[in-house]
């Protein structure tokens, strides 16, 4: 055993993920309904493997440019540009978003500083936060999960440094509307706040058509992502774009934290982005719209608008107590306040099959009537 001196303080300010608790928890079950797991249920695309292999086998195994190689870098920003024209945004390619996160707040925050985050939020946003020197405010989002302007300007003190925000959102799937997102980055503008969108989710939208702030705001940042969007989750892949200064920052600091993203997987992204995902985003809003229908009626909840997540209110006790009674009927889902402040919801993950939701939605609709 090591001493605890030898810890740094802030390994005592964060915890081991509620998420991997469930995971862990998992392996130990025999055959479980498996309807925790925040990644895509479907394999990445051929073309895309192939892609990977061929860069393999070509030899282009060793380092990248810190930023990215150009022949994606290129392509990623002209994206940017299609989608935010007469903006002159920069672009970094990172591993993972995860890692496009982290790099911008540390080159952001300073010790003490402010960050304005919706709750419910994914997991990591508050311990990346506390992991540099910031702290997280949170702006309160609950029952139907669509994120109030008036509310966020409340938040903002003399020590807010950022805004950050998801859509669709990690665990609800609710959607920032545009005008929300206007009024939102015309605030950050006004109050000289860095706006940080996480994007990671685009794709995935199933009734409008996707918006960003960015298109509001040349100075926002956006991080976006291959994983869900291709199966390729393990492969982290992801870029950021946003005003040139910051994103040159952000790179510097990867220089020497991740070095560079997975090279071979930067050139099956240069694949990626020419997959057509149309299939598969209507397969996901088959699956949303088959659980939503086989648990109206029997829980409470919003209709997500993207992503691929529910986030059910508890009909009986705490989340906590909700989800340790799902999984002694072998079903495994996440407790909301492994998301929130709030212990009252729980997070069903619709990233599976059909027959494994039809499974769920069987022993949901058991226990809805147990309390």
């Amino acid at each position: 055993m090591i001493p605890e001196s030898w810890l740094a303080d802030r390994t005592k300010t964060i915890e081991m993920s509620g998420i991997r608790k469930i995971f862990e928890l998992g392996r130990a079950l025999n055959d479980p309904i498996n309807l925790s797991i925040g990644q895509p249920h479907f394999d990445v695309p051929e073309p895309i493997k192939q892609s990977a292999k061929d860069a393999i086998d070509a030899g282009r195994n060793g380092y990248t440019l810190t930023q990215g190689i150009p022949e994606l870098r290129e392509k990623l920003l002209a994206d940017a540009t299609v989608r935010f024209p007469g903006q002159n945004r920069d672009v970094v390619v990172t591993s993972g978003t995860s890692g496009g996160l982290l790099l911008a707040l540390f080159a952001t925050v300073n010790p003490g500083d402010e960050v304005i985050i919706p709750d419910p939020y994914f997991v990591s946003y508050p311990n990346i936060i506390t992991l540099v020197g910031g702290r997280t405010v949170c702006v309160d989002t609950y029952p139907n999960f669509r994120l109030d302007p008036d509310k966020v300007k409340a938040a903002i003190t003399p020590r807010t440094k950022a805004i950050m925000l998801s859509t669709p959102a990690n665990p609800t799937g609710a959607v920032v509307d545009a005008e929300a997102q206007k009024a939102i980055a015309e605030l950050a503008r006004e109050c000289d706040i860095l706006l940080i969108s996480d994007e990671i989710y685009r794709a995935f939208h199933y009734d409008k058509p996707a918006t960003s702030p960015a298109a509001f705001s040349p100075d926002a940042l956006v991080i976006e992502g291959f994983g869900k969007t291709y199966g390729m989750t393990g492969w982290r892949l992801g870029w950021a774009h946003g005003p040139k200064r910051l994103i040159q920052e952000m790179a510097k600091l990867q220089q020497f934290t991740f070095v560079c993203a997975p090279s071979v997987v930067q050139w099956a992204g240069l694949a990626a982005m020419d997959f057509d995902v149309t299939g598969i985003v209507s397969d996901y809003k088959h699956k949303r719209d088959l659980l939503s229908n086989g648990l109206r009626g029997h829980y409470e909840f919003s209709q997500p608008d993207g992503a691929f997540y529910l986030f059910p209110k508890a009909p009986w006790g705490t989340g906590t107590e909700f989800i340790t009674a799902a999984i002694q009927q072998n079903l495994l889902m996440i407790p909301g306040g492994a998301f929130s402040n709030r212990d009252t919801h729980f997070r069903i993950s619709y990233a599976a099959s059909d027959d494994t939701l039809q499974r769920g939605i069987e022993v949901l609709t058991r226990l809805a009537s147990r309390g």
